[in-house]
């Protein structure tokens, strides 16, 4: 047999698995061939012990390794180790490490504090997570969640009852609703508090708790990751000053708390950016607390929330707000503004992004009449825009 033919026989009896097991010398030197010879015979010396081959001192080794180790395993509490055919044989508990407090991480803080006031919601077919923000039994979470429903079930955890809630209210230009149970539902379990949004910074420590693909109250934990973003409203209008997360988010989350290092509350998590993988990628969006804090007192007083509005498109320009489209019948076209304009101003403020712009406008009220400074052919107009009401979805929304 030639060499390349062994060493076919040989690979194809390693996949196949019955390859003889060489002996010592083939494992620990160079590969080569080995004949088959007899064993020499050893004589012993006159007056000493016989001399061991080198097989048996390979097993007297290892057999001296074996009873250092069954030495060291005794000298640790451990059992001595039994062979595999010893009737007598029986599995032993590995030792506990002594005990002793464990040190509370922030997010194990933070989570103790107000994984109590966290609730699941169930709207419908529709589900996700809100939580108390008074002792009246006041809910908050996504509008999303509760759809057009009038009532929902919510539960805190998933031992828990489940509560009945009457939907309060709720505003798709924020994805926010409110939700009410009876006070005594809600026991002993403290509200959330709300902090000012406008005080967080990017990289502060940041904590979601949620119930992502129905896992009751999961705690994740990250950082802000950008603040003053824009994400889409259910109704497809914008909603600013979004809080970006890395703290994972997933379907499930949405409607839950955002919390701070001191446990306060600095945005209900609404969206995530997913790149087309369905899932968490590490790009969440929280509406900011400051939102809340004016939308769901509303809500809960059983206010309609309107809006001010003009009727324009505007994407970002060279030193102002460029009109890119105008609502046909709207408060924009009726001032007599068109696509092309640049706005450079509104209401006696500055404009220099569409931002800007809507900013301006969300300070006023529907009826309200507002200057509006345009720039036109390369001149400056003032043009003046009563302030319409928002409709219920953006044009050309489906």
């Amino acid at each position: 047999m030639n060499l390349r033919d062994r060493d076919e026989r040989e690979s194809a009896g390693l996949w196949a698995g019955d390859r003889p097991t060489p002996d010592y010398e083939d494992w620990a030197s160079p590969r080569r061939r080995v004949t088959s010879r007899p064993a020499p015979v050893v004589e012993p010396v006159p007056g000493s012990a016989p001399r061991p081959d080198r097989g048996s001192r390979v097993r007297v080794a290892v057999a001296g390794a074996l009873a250092a180790l069954a030495l060291v395993g005794a000298g640790l509490g451990a059992a001595s180790l039994i062979g595999d055919d010893d009737p007598g044989a029986r599995a032993v508990q590995l030792p506990a490490a002594p005990a002793g407090a464990t040190p509370r991480t922030t997010a194990g803080d933070v989570y103790a504090r107000v994984a109590s006031g966290v609730v699941s919601v169930q709207a419908d077919s529709r589900s996700g997570t809100g939580f108390l923000v008074d002792g009246d039994g006041t809910i908050v979470t996504n509008a999303h969640v509760v759809g057009s429903a009038d009532s929902a079930t919510v539960r805190f955890g998933e031992d828990g009852d489940r509560i009945p809630a009457d939907v309060l209210g709720s505003d798709a230009s924020t994805d926010l609703a409110a939700l009410r149970i009876d006070p005594s539902d809600a026991g002993s379990r403290a509200p959330l508090a709300l902090a000012d949004s406008s005080l967080v910074k990017v990289g502060d420590t940041v904590v979601a708790v949620g119930n992502p693909f129905g896992l009751d109250r999961t705690a994740t934990e990250g950082i802000v990751s950008g603040l003053g973003r824009q994400i889409e409203a259910p109704n497809g209008f914008q909603i600013d000053e979004v809080i970006q997360t890395d703290a994972a988010i997933n379907p499930g989350n949405s409607g839950g708390p955002l919390v701070d290092a001191r446990g306060r509350v600095i945005g209900v998590n609404s969206q995530i950016a997913t790149a087309g993988a369905g899932g968490n990628v590490g790009v969440g969006f929280a509406v900011p607390s400051n939102t809340v804090r004016d939308v769901i007192p509303r809500l809960a007083g059983g206010q309609a929330i309107e809006r001010a509005w003009i009727g324009v498109t505007s994407s970002e320009g060279s030193g102002g707000a460029v009109v890119e489209d105008v609502t046909s019948g709207g408060p924009a076209e009726g001032a007599g503004l068109r696509p092309g304009d640049v706005i450079v101003g509104a209401a006696g403020e500055s404009v220099g992004s569409p931002d800007d712009l809507s900013q301006a406008i969300a300070e006023h009220s529907p009826g309200e009449t507002v200057g509006l400074e345009v720039e036109r052919d390369g001149e400056r107009r003032e043009l003046q825009v009563e302030l319409g009401t928002r409709p219920e979805q953006a044009p050309g929304t489906p």
